[in-house]
Order: structure tokens, then sequence, then C-alpha cells
């Protein structure tokens, strides 16, 4: 059996990944309460004490504020960089692993790579996750798509990529000026376009999945994503895209072997 995967929800007001091979299970990121978490992964048929550990890219508090909370009922092991454990005081925590240098780390069946990218956070990494002969990658988060990242998200079976903003969207909306300069700058987050352009740079025939994800809800909309990335939705092998809300079900990674 391969990579599974799943999310409790994508966006400013709250994310969470599940990633799964075997019977061990990791949450990546936790921007809900207890009660609200428990319930988003009940109806993923899973229980917040099926879980090995919580990964944590970065300290904001949409990808944060449920970490410590949660691993504390449950008893659970938290792995960050430690420029995400000084970013914020999070309270007692059960058991802390420090990402030393963003070298790799294997939980049960999985083993983790993260990544350096660049946003507005002391310490941010996103990850790719690799067991039983294929990967997926999980990039959200980032103001720029650095020759790094590529290096490590190129060659991905399945890809989580952040499609945040329409340019023209940001630049006509609702934000204050600052506001839009930090979401579109280069330590923010990634236009529909950064995405597309990625994707061409990359290639994309490879993906198995590939779900864009942070989608605003004041900055962009699904049809200006489809239009933008329709090359790479229509050449990866099954697209979608992760709500707030409803996030998106399980979704299973095959070796190439």
């Amino acid at each position: 059996m391969g990579l599974r995967f799943a999310s409790l929800g994508s966006g400013s007001r709250g994310n969470g990944t599940l990633v799964a091979s075997g019977s061990h299970s990791l949450l990546v990121d936790c921007g809900f309460t207890i009660k609200e978490t428990e319930r988003r992964m009940a109806r993923l048929g899973i229980s917040p004490s099926d879980l090995c550990a919580i990964l944590v890219t970065h300290e904001h508090s949409d990808h944060l504020s449920g970490v410590a909370p949660l691993a504390r009922k449950y008893g659970l092991p938290i792995y960050l960089t430690p420029g995400t454990l000084r970013a914020r005081s999070i309270g007692r925590l059960p058991q802390v692993h420090l990402i030393e240098g963003h070298q790799p780390f294997t939980i049960g069946d999985i083993q983790v790579t993260p990544v350096a990218v660049p946003h507005d956070a002391r310490e941010a990494a996103q990850f790719v996750f690799r067991s039983c002969g294929c990967s997926l990658g999980l990039l959200t988060d980032l103001g720029t798509v650095t020759p790094h990242v590529e290096a490590h998200f190129g060659d991905c079976d399945a890809l989580v990529l952040e499609t945040n903003h329409d340019s023209r969207m940001l630049a006509q909306g609702p934000y204050p000026r600052r506001l839009k300069q930090r979401v579109g700058g280069a330590y923010g987050h990634l236009s529909n376009q950064q995405a597309a352009g990625f994707l061409q740079r990359v290639g994309y025939q490879q993906l198995q999945h590939l779900v864009l994800a942070h989608i605003s809800e004041k900055n962009n909309q699904l049809a200006l994503v489809q239009e933008a990335l329709a090359d790479a939705v229509a050449g990866a092998g099954n697209s979608l895209f992760a709500c707030q809300e409803a996030g998106f079900g399980w979704l299973a990674v095959e070796s190439r072997g």
C-alpha cells in the first residue's frame, strides 16, 4: 500500500492535512479547535488517537492554533523547526522533535523531507513524503518558487499546490495596501499564475493527483484557477480543489513500480 492523503480544510480560516501509509498517520498543521478537528477527522474515518504525530509548517494561526491543544489532549509528538517553536508561545507540549537543518527523518513507514520556503514566518517549511515507492508533496504558504523548491517538488507522484490568489483580483480587492503587498510579495502566497509557471517548468504529466489549495475566498475564484492552470488540470491524472469547509476526501498514491 502506498501513501494516502486527505484534507480537513484549506484556507485562511484553518488548515490541516492527513498523510497515511499502512498503520501510520500524520497530521500536518491544525488550525481548528479540538472539537472541530475531531469532527472533521471523523468524517474521514479517523480519530486523533490514531495519529503518530503532528507536523507544523509555520507559526501562523490558521496552521498552528489547534496544534498544542490537540497534542496535549491526545499525547501526540510535534515536529517543527526551531524557528517555528520560538516564534510564539504555544504552551506546554507533550513531546517536541526539532527539525534541524531541514534534514529528512522517518516516522513509521513514512519518510519526511522538510523543505525551506520563502514565507513571512520565522522558519517555514513544507514537506515531501515518501513511502512504498511513491511520493507526495505539500506546497503552500510561500511567496516565491525557488530553484531549491523546484528541485524537491518537481518529481512528486501527487502534489497539493497553493493557488492562493488571482493577481488582478488581489490588486482590485478589499485588502488594505499593506496586506496586498504582503500577500502578493516574495514572502507571501503563490498566485494562480505563479503556480501555473511552476507546473510548466517541472512538468505535471507524472502527477497521479494535483490538488489546488489555500484558495483565497476574497481574492480568487475557481474559474480563474481553472483558467490559469488549464493545461495542468487537463494533463494530470486527477485534479481537484481543496476548499475551506470540506477539504477533500482520501486520495491514494500508487507506487510507480
